[in-house]
């Protein structure tokens, strides 16, 4: 069993009883205050995410294949939104396994996958995905792109604006990506997953509120 907790921008954490995973913890470029690493095992799909703290369990930040506390993580490097094909890769993708339970998590990357990208994520059941856009990250459209192409069972979007957070560049709402997709919509406070079989039959977003 896991459980996901959204804190705002790109940054969750996924739980398990043997770990805890927090991705892109530096809030404090969106106006909050950063998120405790400590004994958390940390992806950054940016190095600039990263919150230095020496009580981090595990710092990941980069492509690659790691094994930690029953997860599989595996790294894949992706262009950031921002770059042009001819920058370096700057951004990580990361594919997570732990129970039979396969979750993508993405950051500020180009609005599609190359098929080397996709075959290295493979199949997936829960997609972690940032949609508020305007040239920082992938908007609505691009997201649901994204989103249809690795077709997984659940979609919990993240990066989007709401109160209290100041990003450099103002992001969109919601709703917009909600109406983009199409989709059922859950809301919680906290998604929490027993095991594969306990996921939606048809494709779902799941907002988690932010906490």
């Amino acid at each position: 069993m896991f459980e996901i907790e959204y804190k705002g921008a790109n940054s969750v954490v996924l739980s398990t009883k043997k770990a805890t995973i927090v991705t892109d913890p530096k809030l404090s470029v969106a106006g909050l205050k950063d998120v405790s690493v400590k004994d958390a095992i940390v992806l950054a799909t940016e190095e600039r995410f990263v919150v230095e703290d020496d009580s981090t369990r595990l710092v990941i930040e980069g492509p690659g294949e790691y094994g930690v506390a029953n997860f599989d993580i595996r790294g894949v490097a992706a262009q950031r939104h921002l770059d042009s094909e001819s920058d370096p890769k700057r951004s990580t993708i990361y594919r997570l396994e732990t129970g039979g339970l396969r979750i993508a998590l993405i950051g500020n990357i180009y609005e599609k996958l190359t098929e080397d990208q996709y075959e290295e994520i493979g199949v997936i059941d829960v997609l972690i995905i940032p949609v508020g856009g305007n040239g920082y990250t992938l908007d609505p459209v691009g997201a649901v792109a994204i989103t249809r192409q690795i077709s997984p069972k659940v979609v919990i979007p993240v990066h989007y604006a709401e109160p209290g957070l100041t990003y450099e560049v103002p992001q969109l709402g919601l709703d917009e990506f909600i109406k983009e997709l199409g989709a059922p919509v859950e809301e919680t406070a906290k998604f929490k997953v027993k095991q594969a079989s306990s996921l939606p039959e048809v494709l779902t977003v799941i907002t988690v509120t932010r906490s």
